[in-house]
């Protein structure tokens, strides 16, 4: 499962011709295609499939910090022409797509070159899976067609540290290469944590080159809320050997040693952090009021690591002075997010608080695993305080986290304590269900003709807030207008109209974000002779369709464990009188629990509906208990409240 390279000296022109070779490949001539290739309408070893690749090639340069992806797929159908809306998965702000070419073949050999533009695009592949993406979409496809591209991606800043092949796609691929140029004077190991495709050999080293071949690889499926995607495919690992330890818990020791004098020598400014706290806090102030004043005073620094990015000429026009240390921070009012989390450790322990300083890995790309001894997986700070006996885990480096609450990728994460001794590890506050939620208040009037109109308030909680506050924080008040609306028209099973009448507060740490609109649901009721069925589940839509498949491949994740309630109060049309109420609705289940309930109050119709998911990972052999469980929330919701005309009660 593992492999490794040996450190010695690179044999420059063997890696310049290698590189040249790739190139010339993937970079100035387009690959032969074979009369087979186009003449094919199927894939045995891939029933069905709509689309495959016929072949693809990955070229990773860490010398150079880019990669270069060719591709070729071959469509079959008329659902596989979806795969002519080319999707190129990017992280906002670091590095460009450059040297974009692509082409259409026709089965007859007839070729079409894309010379169009492509865009920046939100993508959600499945629910709870949301990447950023450059789009562009191949031109003149028809069934038998073969779309192929390649282009280079330059990663800003490098991805050495990351360095990894992905072997499975959505598509099955007949045959796929890839290589590594390893970045020079370290040593390099390299694992496949999920194991290799079936008649794969290892990764061999290559003149200085890593490479490896394979082919008729299955395709990948995505599934509602899964784990990180890249966690679950067959992929290949690379580690660089920044140390000879073998050992981990050695290499973690050795590598609080090295982090210790480095973040002590940033906080060291006992006596201005001293001064500082008096400008923030009373001598009088209780322990947990103080904290929170310090923390709500850290946030207001000016955080850069949420700007814009910005050219080089804009940062030498602000002249920003460069920050070496917590002082430096608190004196010119900004810093990068790690720098002001920094700045609240040094305080909190100048009032006197017993606080740490925690490294943490995020949970939302990946799963860390210390025994691969990668200390760049440690990817965000936290502080550890000691609080009335317990430990919080706080970041006002995020500047829309409340305080106490950690943005849901950063809990229930491992996390190594800096100290100056050995370090500790930890895991950070797991989320619970009072943490995160949406309620949904609507007051309605039902008309003769079925149609719902009146107002909504929707107020997310906790890190349903924080959540939204982050994907929406570059968006401008238009484009957070539409989110919000197309999210409340989600929640709803039927085309309806929705209007945002308020301004929310999408700046700030609050622990609520709170819309509200008008709200038009058109055909909301149905007819049965000369009675009206109206259904109990206005807000059922986002289960509608959930984890509806007979069979999973995937664990289940969900980010964090959430509860939400609707409060729905209906009044019924003149002349109408309810003839008929569903009994009310509960299922249990410990981690899952959903109830609903109809009832006459004060002439109108109240609507109530509360659903809890109360766990993050669920082994898949549990797939068809939660199956049948979310198939019982939409019978709640599809349950019938019965109108008649007030006469017929008579």
């Amino acid at each position: 499962m593992t492999g490794s390279l040996c450190r010695r000296a690179l044999p420059q022109l063997l890696c310049f011709i290698a590189v040249l070779t790739s190139f010339a490949r993937a970079g100035e001539n387009w690959l032969p295609i074979s009369p087979e290739e186009l003449k094919m309408t199927s894939e045995p070893k891939a029933p069905g499939a709509p689309a495959i690749y016929l072949y693809r090639q990955v070229d990773l340069d860490d010398m150079e910090h880019k990669e270069t992806i060719y591709t070729r797929i071959k469509i079959f159908n008329e659902e596989g022409r979806k795969y002519a809306d080319i999707e190129i998965p990017y992280v906002k702000g670091s590095g460009d797509i450059k040297n974009l070419q692509a082409r259409t073949i026709h089965p007859d050999g007839a070729i079409v070159k894309f010379d169009g533009k492509f865009f920046d695009r939100m993508i959600v592949k499945a629910k709870g899976l949301k990447y950023l993406a450059k789009t562009f979409t191949m031109p003149d496809v028809e069934p038998g067609s073969i779309v192929e591209y390649y282009y280079t991606r330059a990663n800003a800043g490098g991805s050495l540290y990351d360095t990894r092949w992905l072997l499975s796609d959505e598509l099955f691929t007949r045959h796929a290469k890839f290589s590594l140029r390893p970045y020079n004077g370290y040593g390099l190991e390299w694992s496949w944590p999920r194991g290799l495709p079936e008649g794969t050999s290892p990764p061999v080293d290559d003149h200085r080159f890593i490479r490896l071949e394979t082919q008729d690889v299955p395709a990948f499926q995505i599934e509602d809320y899964m784990p990180p995607a890249d966690e679950e495919k067959y992929r290949v690992d690379f580690l660089y050997g920044f140390a000879l330890e073998k050992d981990p818990d050695k290499f973690w020791k050795e590598r609080d040693k090295f982090l210790y004098p480095y973040i002590n020598s940033f906080i060291d400014k006992r006596k201005s952090m001293e001064e500082a706290v008096a400008q923030i806090v009373s001598s009088t102030d209780p322990a947990d009021e103080k904290l929170e004043k310090i923390y709500a005073r850290c946030q207001k620094i000016h955080n850069t690591s949420y700007e814009p990015n910005k050219t080089q000429q804009e940062r030498n026009r602000e002249k920003l002075k460069d920050i070496h240390n917590v002082e430096d921070v608190w004196k010119h009012g900004y810093g990068e997010s790690t720098a002001i989390t920094w700045l609240f450790l040094a305080l909190a322990r100048a009032a006197g608080f017993q606080a740490s300083p925690v490294l943490i890995s995020n949970r939302n790309q990946h799963f860390f695993n210390r025994k691969l001894m990668n200390p760049y997986f440690l990817n965000a700070a936290v502080v550890e305080v000691k609080l009335n006996g317990k430990d919080l885990y706080l970041n006002p480096g995020n500047p829309f986290s409340p305080f106490g609450l950690l943005p849901w990728y950063e809990m229930q994460v491992p996390g190594l304590r800096i100290d100056k001794d050995d370090g500790t590890w930890i895991t950070t506050t797991p989320p619970q269900t009072t943490d995160a939620g949406v309620e949904r208040k609507a007051t309605l009037q039902l008309d003769d003709s079925g149609e719902l109109d009146g107002k909504v308030t929707v107020t997310y909680k906790g890190l349903s807030a924080l959540l939204r506050r982050i994907d929406e924080q570059d968006q401008d008040e238009a484009e957070r207008k539409r989110f919000l609306e197309d999210e409340l028209r989600s929640y709803i099973s039927v085309p309806s109209e929705a209007e945002l009448t308020n301004t929310p507060d999408w700046e700030s740490p609050s622990a609520t974000l709170v819309a509200e609109y008008k709200l038009k649901v058109p055909n909301w009721t149905s007819s049965a002779g000369r009675r009206t069925l109206l259904a109990t589940g206005l807000f059922g839509g986002g289960e509608k369709h959930v984890f509806e498949g007979m069979f999973r491949v995937h664990p289940i994740y969900f980010d964090y464990p959430y509860s939400d309630g609707d409060d729905v109060t209906i009044a019924l049309p003149s002349g109408s009188e309810i003839a008929s109420l569903p009994r009310p609705q509960r299922n249990d289940q410990k981690v899952c629990d959903y109830s609903s309930s109809a009832e006459k109050r004060n002439g109108s119709l109240h609507l109530s509906r509360t659903l809890t998911v109360n766990f993050g990972l669920l082994d898949a052999k549990y797939y068809p208990a939660l199956r049948q469980f979310f198939q019982t929330v939409r019978n709640g919701d599809d349950q019938q409240v019965i109108l008649s005309a007030a006469s017929a009660q008579k």
